[in-house]
């Protein structure tokens, strides 16, 4: 059985105040998955990565984004759109970058290369390559944005754009990905923050979310393509298929946590042959009573 976990953790050093490694060790996972890692390298604390072995791409942003893949043995391959990693075994502290392979890159995605959003692995014990994504979160377009009903000012529609343009983007790489997967004879698992809610089951109030980022009819068409028996299946909702959830973020204001009115937009998103031995899937809401940030590990098993 291979345990593999995705979870946004929005800061590394804020999750492990609130118990993120004692959450890994006591989940025992075989890969973990990480978005939003939001540290520099020189700033990284030693307990990061724990006992993996981990690949980070923290990006060029300071304070934002990031992401890492943590594995029991080293990876046989690492892969970015053209940034260097941080590769580190158990209790090594070293802070040098080296440089990753570089995949056949997809018109407009190296635009996004040094944001700190995408990396994948081979696995060495397993015929598969993992993937975590940060996508961009985006906003509304110009024509929703309503000063005063928004927490953040009016933008014109720039970050609504930009997310469009990174979908875009992104759905040649993650065809190209997908296919050199099956070239070298691997699966290809797709795991992270999509900041995109598929369904009326993924968000608990759906009825006035219809017209917030994440929820707009364009994005979730956008995922509607991304998904088939042929290409990528959702390894969450083939597990659940006709219940609400299970939710894997909640805003930190008000009662939304406790009452459970969250959005699912953390996914699995396996290739055919591997999303058919996945076995049982589940979202760790809360670790010893403390949630490990705004979003929650979403863990699947896979009979491998």
């Amino acid at each position: 059985m291979l345990r593999i976990a995705s979870v946004n953790i929005n800061g590394i050093r804020a999750t492990l105040r609130r118990g993120f490694a004692e959450w890994r060790t006591g989940r025992d996972a075989d890969v973990v998955t990480l978005q939003e890692v939001r540290c520099t390298l020189a700033d990284l604390p030693d307990d990061a990565f724990g006992g993996y072995h981990a690949v980070y791409e923290p990006g060029t942003i300071p304070g934002r984004n990031g992401v890492a893949v943590l594995t029991r043995q080293p990876p046989a391959a690492v892969r970015t759109w053209g940034a260097e990693v941080l590769v580190r075994g158990p209790g090594e502290r070293h802070t040098s970058t080296v440089p990753a392979q570089t995949p056949t890159l997809a018109r407009g995605i190296s635009r996004y290369a040094a944001e700190g959003r995408y990396v994948e692995v081979d696995l060495a014990d397993a015929p598969l390559t993992v993937a975590t994504l940060y996508l961009p979160k985006g906003g509304l377009p110009a024509h929703l944005q309503r000063p005063g009903r928004m927490r953040e000012a009016p933008d014109g529609g720039a970050k609504y754009q930009r997310k469009m343009h990174f979908l875009d983007a992104f759905a040649r790489q993650l065809t190209r990905a997908r296919r050199e997967a099956r070239a070298r004879g691997r699966e290809l698992l797709l795991t992270g923050d999509l900041n995109v809610a598929h369904t009326h089951l993924d968000v608990a109030a759906w009825r006035r979310s219809q017209q917030a980022e994440g929820f707009l009819p364009e994005e979730r068409a956008w995922l509607d393509d991304q998904l088939s028996a042929r290409t990528l299946v959702d390894v969450v909702r083939r597990l659940h298929p006709d219940t609400p959830g299970p939710y894997s973020w909640w805003s930190w204001l008000g009662q939304s946590y406790a009452k459970d009115v969250g959005w699912r937009i953390d996914y699995h998103l396996a290739t055919p042959g591997l999303a058919r031995r996945a076995v049982r899937a589940e979202v760790d809401r809360e670790h010893a009573g403390t949630r490990l940030s705004d979003h929650a590990p979403v863990v699947v098993d896979y009979d491998v």
